[in-house]
């Protein structure tokens, strides 16, 4: 019902920047939070940014500073710029969405497929 779909990882240097975008299509209503997540390997899934339909954003405190998420609302798409990237940001970066299908439908998470961001010189 709802696709996201990321791009814009690979290989970078440490101190490089890396631009992520996510668009999401399908049968969507709205569109509520948005949030960029990583997962290395071994470790956890972790929250790295998020933003709300309103522009509110939150970020995890090892990316302060250094990624900036945005969203275009029209255009149902986020962004995640990332710069004086670190080998510790090596990871799959996911884009998640909260979404309604219709007025009456509850607010679902989606999960796009991962782009992965290696960061190494």
């Amino acid at each position: 019902q709802v696709q996201l779909v990321e791009s814009g990882g690979g290989l970078v240097q440490p101190g490089g920047s890396l631009r992520l975008s996510c668009a999401a299509s399908g049968s969507i209503f709205s569109i509520y939070t948005m949030a960029w997540y990583r997962q290395a390997p071994g470790k956890q899934r972790e929250l790295v940014a998020s933003i709300t339909s309103d522009m509110r954003r939150n970020y995890v405190d090892a990316v302060k500073g250094r990624f900036t998420t945005s969203r275009d609302n029209a255009k149902n798409t986020v962004s995640l710029q990332m710069t004086s990237l670190k080998p510790e940001d090596t990871a799959v970066y996911l884009c998640n969405a909260d979404v309604k299908t219709t007025a009456r439908a509850p607010i679902r998470g989606y999960w796009g497929q991962g782009t992965q961001v290696t960061v190494s010189s």
